[in-house]
């Protein structure tokens, strides 16, 4: 008769973690959990590195329209100039003369910590030096910013946009009006305070329902 394998020893089970502390009054203690992170108050605006010059664009800026430039900014290939808005149609007027004729984008950031809570953001760009620049101005609640429509026409229906869906007022804006939103909706649904269901005085499960509210509202006016 064949001798039977042998089996291989088993490994001891692992000993199990010790139990958490019981209290005096018999309950587990509760896992300590670390406070959750302050919210952040705005952006960090890096200033460029020791070895990264700044552009002739922007010193020329800087020589040109003095004390307009607060801080520069240098992130990811991209360069920012901070004005204040009192100093935005100087640094708009100067920069269009300078060759770049393309705002290509104007848009907002909501930091509602900080007193002065938007962030207004103009992309311009150089077609001819293929230079790329951002101006940023920081604006209150109830802080008015100029208009540049007047220097990039471009820039027109892209501060509707901003006033729409920020709340942010462009002072000598020859249109200024709700562009995304129906002329009565209430609030600025980009805003981080806004509620995610909407404004509570027209909060209702069916969007048809708020369709059917308004055009009931406006045949009555007709009426």
């Amino acid at each position: 008769m064949a001798d039977e394998p042998k089996v291989p020893p088993q490994p001891a089970p692992a000993a199990k973690p010790p139990a958490p502390p019981v209290a005096a009054g018999g309950a587990a203690k509760a896992e300590h959990k670390p406070p959750a992170p302050a919210a952040p108050t705005g952006p960090t605006d890096p200033a460029p590195p020791a070895d990264k010059p700044v552009p002739a664009f922007i010193t020329a800026l800087q020589a040109s329209v003095p004390d307009a430039v607060t801080q520069v900014s240098y992130w990811v290939g991209d360069w920012t100039v901070i004005v204040p808005g009192t100093r935005l149609l100087d640094v708009a007027r100067h920069f269009k003369a300078a060759g770049f004729d393309f705002c290509s984008d104007v848009t907002a950031v909501d930091w509602p910590q900080r007193p002065q809570r938007f962030d207004v953001v103009y992309s311009l760009y150089s077609i001819r030096d293929k230079h790329r620049v951002r101006v940023k101005v920081r604006a209150a609640e109830q802080e008015r910013v100029p208009s540049v429509s007047e220097v990039w026409p471009a820039a027109n229906w892209l501060e509707r946009e901003v006033y729409d869906m920020f709340g942010v007022a462009f002072v000598g804006h020859p249109d200024l009006r709700r562009m995304l939103m129906p002329e009565d909706w209430q609030g600025h649904p980009q805003r981080k305070d806004y509620p995610l269901e909407g404004p509570g005085e027209l909060l209702m499960e069916n969007p048809l329902d708020w369709l059917r509210l308004r055009q009931a509202a406006h045949e009555a006016e007709i009426e």
